[in-house]
């Protein structure tokens, strides 16, 4: 049997990493060509550019907002136009998706500086291809990992608590869906049988969430960098990306593509979405009741969705949720990854008995 584990070129993190940025882009060329999120832009960057440009020739560009094809093609184009050797995301998931894509179509380097750890994004060889409208419409799959992963955590413990919380979401699933892929021998990102160091990677993230996620939001709260703030950011961005990616993926992220069929869950988060599809995948794989019971227990504590009601959905009726559980069982979706028969009308009926389990415990 052939297994294979696929990981990042580099990843480096701490207080104060992004004023490495320009040595690390000059390893690669004399010009480099950054995609910022708005507010990175103009609150982040400003305190970091005359570092950077002591080594290498850098120009900056506002994010749209969308990982879209229309927004990859454009920046493809701005990067064409600018002849930079290097291709660098500084910002959240859906900037560093369209960095990754937008290297790939130019046969470029990459350099990954998440300024939150909302997803297991920064390290992965894949980019999630939004509709303009904000709908999931396909993965595009890359031929490796990004070459340098930048994880500044003085600027990451300014950001919004929510983001490190969506983040918790998103790394919750990866143990609970590497071990079902694990144990009926699917396949992972690189098309191969997961190594042992890549479940042993998942299960670890898993353990430091439910030791340290508390303290590490307390910290963000507070805005200061502590030890359990490096870990949960490290459980988030490293081990939750190098879990599924070279552990695979299962239901919790098939449900998160469901839910996107519906408008209302656009304003919510990647990882408060998973986080749905986390407490609908220990319904649907009939886990025990000590397992469903830690894992509602742990999104309580930090404040993660286990009702419909959290991702905007409070109203919605059987026929929307039918659409989500069609769409979470679309051929090719990774729910087949699963132990369990799976329909649509299983996870629809997952789907209620998870909401109904999270609204109980709430009263």
């Amino acid at each position: 049997m052939i297994q294979a584990s696929i990981f990042p070129g580099k990843y480096i993190q701490g207080a104060g990493a992004l004023s490495r940025l320009g040595k690390e882009s000059a390893k690669f060329g004399t010009k480099a060509f950054a995609i910022c999120d708005p507010y990175v832009f103009e609150s982040v960057i400003p305190g970091y550019e005359e570092e950077i440009k002591k080594e290498v020739a850098i120009t900056f560009e506002k994010f749209n907002g969308e990982c879209s094809d229309k927004e990859i093609n454009r920046v493809t184009e701005l990067v064409k136009q600018d002849g930079s050797s290097v291709v660098i995301a500084v910002g959240g998931g859906k900037t560093i998706d369209t960095a990754k894509a937008v290297a790939h179509a130019l046969s470029l380097p990459v350099i990954i500086a998440p300024t939150i750890a909302s997803t297991d994004a920064p390290c992965s060889a894949l980019s999630v291809i939004y509709t303009d409208e904000g709908a999931v419409d396909r993965y595009l799959f890359l031929p490796s990992n990004p070459n340098v992963v930048l994880v500044d955590t003085s600027v990451i413990a300014k950001a919004p608590v929510r983001f490190l919380v969506s983040g918790m979401g998103d790394a919750l699933s990866t143990w609970l869906e590497a071990k079902s892929c694990q144990t009926k021998y699917a396949n992972n990102f690189a098309g191969e049988k997961g190594s042992m160091t890549a479940y042993a990677l998942a299960e670890l993230c898993y353990e430091t969430l439910l030791e340290f996620g508390v303290a590490a939001k307390v910290s963000n709260e507070t805005g200061v960098v502590t030890p359990a703030f490096e870990k949960i950011v490290e459980a988030n961005t490293l081990l939750s990306g190098l879990g599924f990616e070279s552990g695979g993926i299962a239901s919790c992220h098939a449900v998160h593509n469901g839910l996107t069929v519906l408008g209302p869950t656009h304003h919510y988060y990647h990882g408060e979405k998973v986080s749905i599809g986390v407490v609908t995948s220990v319904f649907l794989t009939d886990k025990p009741a000590d397992v469903i019971d830690e894992v509602y227990t742990f999104c309580e504590s930090v404040g993660l969705p286990t009702t419909l009601a959290q991702v905007g959905l409070a109203d919605v009726s059987d026929e929307d949720l039918m659409k989500v559980a069609v769409r979470a069982c679309a051929e090719g979706e990774t729910i087949y990854n699963e132990l369990v028969p799976i329909t649509p009308e299983s996870v629809f009926s997952a789907i209620k008995a998870a909401d109904a389990y999270g609204r109980m415990r709430k009263s």
